[in-house]
């Protein structure tokens, strides 16, 4: 008596379409993202003038210290997007050479970002010193907050890569995070414009 066995063969990956999918639930996420961000920067623009008995904005912001903060996050959009290219070029030590620079950059943001707030705590311009203080706190931490979890992100992605390489599902990931990382810096250029240049300025 014949028997017949069928071959197994493993799951398929992710078609196209799939990818597609996500990438466009990626772009909806990033929308709501930019609602909040929206809400944030609204948010800082009224209370902007609030100080009540605290610090003034032109007091508190050391533009030498924003300035450095911003380099490190716009070079760190540069390096994603060496990484990217590398993805794309199936260079996958390139690749992860240049998202650990990512981090790198990433991390001297936020160490900026963090001694920045440490600093005007300690000089009695807290969060729960003036309604200025409390938007600043709220709109520029919200902010670092995505930075570091893009970071943890981009970990994600380097053992990811070592370990599967750059497959199809992987590489579409580094486009996802890329276009993640892309926008923080978008929202940090508006911080820059909106947050801290009219502080020294006015």
């Amino acid at each position: 008596m014949n028997t017949y066995s069928p071959k197994t063969t493993g799951s398929p990956g992710p078609t196209e379409e799939t990818l597609d999918i996500r990438d466009l639930g990626f772009w909806l996420y990033l929308m709501t993202d930019a609602i909040i961000f929206s809400l944030l920067f609204a948010t800082y623009v009224v209370m902007f003038q609030n100080t009540a008995t605290g610090p003034l904005p032109i007091e508190v912001f050391d533009i030498k210290h924003v300035f450095g903060e911003t380099m490190f996050l716009l070079f760190s959009s540069v390096t994603f997007g060496f990484a990217s290219l590398a993805s794309v070029r199936e260079h996958k030590s390139q690749a992860v050479f240049w998202l650990i620079v990512t981090i790198v950059l990433g991390l001297g943001f936020i160490s900026l970002e963090v001694i920045e707030f440490i600093g005007m705590i300690q000089s009695d311009a807290g969060p729960q010193t003036s309604g200025f203080l409390t938007a600043f706190f709220t709109l520029v931490g919200t902010h670092g907050a995505h930075v570091s979890l893009g970071m943890i992100g981009i970990l994600v992605m380097i053992f990811q890569i070592l370990i599967k390489g750059l497959t199809s599902p992987v590489k579409s990931r580094l486009h996802r995070l890329g276009m993640f990382w892309h926008f923080l810096d978008i929202v940090w250029i508006g911080i820059f414009s909106i947050v801290y240049m009219p502080g020294w300025l006015i």
